[in-house]
């Protein structure tokens, strides 16, 4: 095992009175930290009591999140730092690449840089390294957050590259529910409930339809489609002659889709005179094609039968 970084011996931090952490007399689930972590908390401790800011404090934080990347005051006191010194922001992104990619579910890490990108006024790069990140996992919940983070603060809704690379994304991973989860947060976040475009709900619909022809099993496209039909306040009866091309109750043992069932259950049951043929698509999920969720499809065939039914 390689020696760690201790400084009680270092000439640099002779005038630093390090300060323990106090457990009190008889603590009940003392954590056992290795002597290298107690003693950097230790003088960070101390510095902070100071409220020093300097090269060397910055050194010391780098030092315990190698050890603890995790510990959010330590995040805070690096960003005081960082500001107080005047330090070269762009040396900060450097350092906190290899860092992410170190530890990948780190929410600490991309609050961080969120600040740092903000400081810097700019996203120069930022998409380069957001694709290195999903390269590792394509569903980093961090990843995807902080993107959603950026196009907000830099105002990218309506740039064609970003819709272009969620494309890319869905094309790579269809069943990425992530990606349509962006897709969706690009295409209706900077809208603040306005009327949706001709031209955008034609091209959302027709995206999602080619998405799930791909894949009739996968549920995030219908989402994503009855979400589109929602927002423009269309009858869902809209997408009928759509999703007969997969559940067709004249077709009962050819059903290519239990998403689609469960659509053509609510497309029925908005029209009252198709009430009974709601039930029956109701009963197909809960006896064939989705029986471990018997028990909802069931209470959802309740509802049909009270006055105002919900889907």
């Amino acid at each position: 095992m390689a020696p760690g970084i201790f400084y009680h011996d270092d000439p640099a931090w002779s005038d630093v009175e390090p300060i323990p952490q106090e457990d009190g007399e008889h603590p009940l689930a003392a954590i056992a930290y290795t002597d290298e972590y107690s003693e950097a908390m230790s003088y960070l401790r101390a510095v902070m009591a100071q409220n020093e800011y300097s090269e060397r404090g910055l050194e010391l934080t780098e030092h315990i999140i190698n050890m603890n990347p995790a510990h959010y005051t330590v995040w805070l006191y690096r960003s005081k730092t960082l500001e107080e010194i005047g330090a070269d922001l762009h040396a900060e992104i450097k350092w906190l690449n290899p860092t992410a990619l170190k530890h990948l579910k780190n929410y600490q890490i991309w609050h961080h840089r969120q600040i740092i990108v903000n400081k810097l006024d700019s996203s120069e790069g930022e998409a380069d390294f957001i694709a290195t990140m999903l390269e590792q996992d394509n569903k980093n919940y961090h990843v995807w957050s902080y993107r959603q983070w950026l196009v907000k603060r830099f105002g990218l809704f309506s740039k064609p590259e970003e819709l272009q690379w969620v494309e890319g994304m869905i094309e790579e991973d269809v069943r990425n529910n992530s990606a349509w989860n962006h897709r969706w947060f690009i295409v209706m976040g900077g809208r603040d409930g306005k009327e949706l475009p001709e031209a955008i709900l034609k091209r959302e619909l027709d995206y999602a339809k080619y998405a799930i022809r791909k894949a009739p099993q996968n549920q995030s496209p219908w989402n994503y489609l009855r979400g589109i039909v929602r927002y423009a306040k269309l009858p869902l009866s809209v997408l009928k002659a759509f999703t007969l091309e997969f559940a067709d109750l004249a077709r009962p043992d050819e059903v290519f889709s239990s998403h689609a069932l469960d659509t053509l259950a609510d497309i029925y049951a908005e029209e009252n005179s198709q009430k009974e043929e709601a039930k029956k698509a109701l009963d197909l999920l809960a006896t064939k094609y989705d029986p471990i969720r018997a028990n909802y499809w069931n209470y959802r065939k309740k509802l049909l039968d009270q006055p105002e039914a919900v889907s």
